[in-house]
């Protein structure tokens, strides 16, 4: 029997008798993240970074010099994911800060969720230079767009493979661990008054997105559904959406056709604010 199949049987008995003992359990699970080193392709441009500890204990990853690019991981994450684009970036004249989220890498905390890392994005911007992009993968997509609802300020923002409703990720979580009906309630309701935010407010069909974008999705990723980038789109006018036959969850951040995206929308920030001035 495996651990989720063990779960899963768990929950299914106790979620009827105790849902919220169980729901305050699955929280603290679904919040709380895993440690998981670099891959070995990562290392080389790990080796390469500068370590910087921001005011209020995040660390971040720097490389390069010029205009500030912000990168967030997803959850379980690490800056080093993003490897093709930083090397990209940095190539074409960028300086490039990727973040530790909150409970992650060498950032402070034992849990996370998607405002943590929100608010991170806007502390971190507190002290960085003016930011010329922000770019965010999964969870750290959300974010960013969370945090730009929040003030976070930038010239472009980049979303990959990111949820549009925080309570879909809420749903998929519960159906994973097999949470019946109440417990289902229960945690919901436990991950709302974590958040101390209503989840109506964590849905991008809400948001007010007045800066140019570009949403990145693989249409095989079993992680978020393809169809969560569409909803973003539809409600980002000043958007472009780039669909990938393949690239799974993960993979996505280093297909070329994602690199070449990202600087085209850059470049073309870069210009027109050459031409505004």
């Amino acid at each position: 029997m495996g651990a989720l199949t063990w779960i899963r049987g768990v929950n299914g008995t106790l979620g009827r008798l105790a849902p919220h003992t169980v729901a305050n359990s699955m929280r603290r699970v679904f919040m709380t993240p895993r440690d998981l080193p670099p891959r070995d392709w990562e290392l080389p441009l790990l080796a390469h970074a500068e370590r910087v500890t921001l005011r209020f204990g995040l660390s971040a990853l720097r490389w390069g010099q010029g205009p500030a690019v912000l990168l967030m991981h997803g959850w379980e994450g690490r800056p080093t994911q993003f490897a093709s684009l930083i090397t990209a970036l940095v190539q074409n004249g960028y300086s490039v800060f990727a973040l530790d989220g909150p409970a992650h890498g060498r950032s402070p905390g034992r849990e996370a969720h998607v405002l943590l890392f929100a608010r991170a994005m806007l502390e971190a911007a507190a002290e960085l230079p003016p930011l010329h992009a922000v770019v965010g993968h999964s969870m750290g997509g959300a974010s960013a767009m969370l945090a730009v609802q929040l003030g976070l300020r930038t010239e472009a923002l980049v979303s990959i493979a990111a949820p549009s409703r925080f309570l879909d990720v809420l749903g998929g979580f519960a159906g994973m661990v097999g949470l019946p009906s109440r417990a289902r309630s229960a945690f919901i309701q436990e991950v709302e008054l974590t958040l101390g935010m209503p989840l109506k407010h964590l849905d991008v069909a809400h948001y007010q997105m007045d800066l140019p974008g570009l949403i990145v999705h693989a249409e095989d990723d079993t992680f978020v559904p393809v169809s969560a980038s569409q909803v973003i789109h539809d409600a980002w006018f000043d958007s472009r959406l780039l669909r990938l036959e393949q690239g799974g969850h993960q993979r996505v951040l280093a297909d070329p056709r994602v690199v070449e995206a990202v600087l085209a929308l850059l470049a073309g920030c870069r210009l027109q604010a050459r031409q505004t001035a």
